[in-house]
């Protein structure tokens, strides 16, 4: 007899992972595919933090940690936050977890309860509603286009706020569009916030480092919020560590206490290893990450490029992480070969089917008419997956 929880049946799938997945199957019969659903980086980690792993094995750091990391890990953080951001946190505030994901979801279930609200602009990264699901709470989405560069606004904001509000989650740079708020846009967040001291705001802070704009803005800067503001980040993305799976909370110290007390009782610590290279990347040299953010750039300003060149696809002009959200609706309705595209779930499958290029459905991001294509590729798969893309779509009429 089967019996699977209410809990896990009430979840969806990853469908970036199941994209990922059919895009294997794929390429395992022999099918040339080229792979633009999956958010990771396509370099390999720097060398001196794979060495820092290797010595920490010959060091034996090969035991149980504290439950929310090594106590030398957990300073450079701080360090991090200090130097990198202009903000003070504890060691005792930083709590380490299995990658950001886990974070993220660690302080939602720590902090919301049946019932809480919780606002996410959308379109937003296909696991904030589960965990938010998880957790019994409900999601209160507030919707942004590309007409508005995928940004809510103040009003916004206000008009979503309910006496159930409890959390608002937001992330800049954004998956999957790639947008980013400015100062001024998140002063602006933060103005409305102060309003409500009750409720929470949970950054998520992972592409951090890979952004165009010059300057990295967050909303914990801002002393309205500061106290209550959550961040999340982690090495996957800054320094092609996607593997390692080691992320982070820097919180409010009760905050910081709850995800200890919730991960000691159910994954504990994550690897010692992974965490010593984690504590490598912080503390050793972060030309790397630039290295990577200008060659992220220079995708970004070809991907860009070529589908402006691609009727139908209205695009915005992504200010960071490596994704490009273009709306699709144009092509809805149209069909080749006895195939009628009715939306972007069809579109995706047409894409992935015919021109042979795995994107995701912007239904998975709570955004029907878009889809995602991640750029983390070289430029010459850049360059003829837009191609197949642009030959497919033609052949909709």
């Amino acid at each position: 007899m089967q019996h699977i929880s209410q809990r896990i049946q009430s979840l969806s799938p990853s469908a970036t992972l199941a994209m990922s997945q059919k895009s294997s199957e794929l390429k395992s019969q022999g099918v040339d595919v080229i792979n633009l659903s999956v958010g990771e980086p396509d370099f390999n980690t720097p060398e001196h933090i794979k060495d820092a792993a290797k010595k920490a094995i010959d060091d034996n750091f090969t035991f149980y940690t504290p439950v929310a990391g090594y106590m030398s890990l957990r300073k450079a953080i701080a360090a991090k936050m200090k130097n990198e951001n202009g903000l003070e946190f504890a060691p005792e505030q930083i709590v380490v977890s299995g990658g950001a994901k886990q974070s993220l979801c660690n302080v939602i279930l720590s902090t919301i309860n049946p019932g809480d609200e919780v606002i996410i602009p959308t379109p937003a990264w296909v696991s904030y509603v589960e965990m938010v699901k998880l957790a019994e709470g409900i999601t209160v989405e507030v919707p942004a286009g590309v007409e508005q560069d995928f940004k809510i606004t103040p009003a916004q904001l206000e008009a979503a706020i309910t006496p159930r509000t409890r959390m608002m989650l937001l992330c800049s740079p954004s998956n999957p569009t790639g947008s980013v708020y400015t100062r001024d846009e998140l002063r602006a967040l933060a103005d409305v916030l102060a309003k409500y001291p009750e409720i929470l705001v949970l950054s998520d802070e992972i592409y951090e480092h890979i952004n165009f704009t010059g300057a990295f803005a967050s909303i914990s800067e801002f002393e309205a919020v500061r106290d209550r503001t959550i961040i999340v980040n982690g090495v996957s993305k800054a320094y092609a560590m996607t593997g390692w799976r080691i992320g982070f909370v820097a919180a409010p110290l009760w905050v910081a206490k709850a995800v200890t007390k919730l991960q000691g009782q159910y994954t504990s610590n994550p690897s010692s290893i992974a965490q010593k290279a984690a504590e490598a990347a912080y503390l050793g040299s972060q030309q790397c990450v630039e290295d990577m953010r200008q060659a992220f750039e220079r995708r970004r300003n070809l991907v860009v490029s070529l589908l402006k060149q691609v009727p139908g696809l209205r695009i915005n002009h992504p200010q960071g992480a490596f994704y490009i959200f273009p709306e699709v609706s144009a092509y809805f309705g149209k069909s080749h070969d006895g195939r009628t595209i009715n939306d972007a779930n069809d579109l995706a499958m047409f894409l992935l089917e015919v021109a042979h290029v795995a994107t995701v459905s912007g239904d998975a991001f709570c955004a029907p008419g878009y889809i995602r294509l991640s750029y983390a590729t070289s430029d010459d798969n850049i360059r003829e997956a837009v191609r197949r893309i642009a030959d497919a779509l033609a052949l909709l009429k």
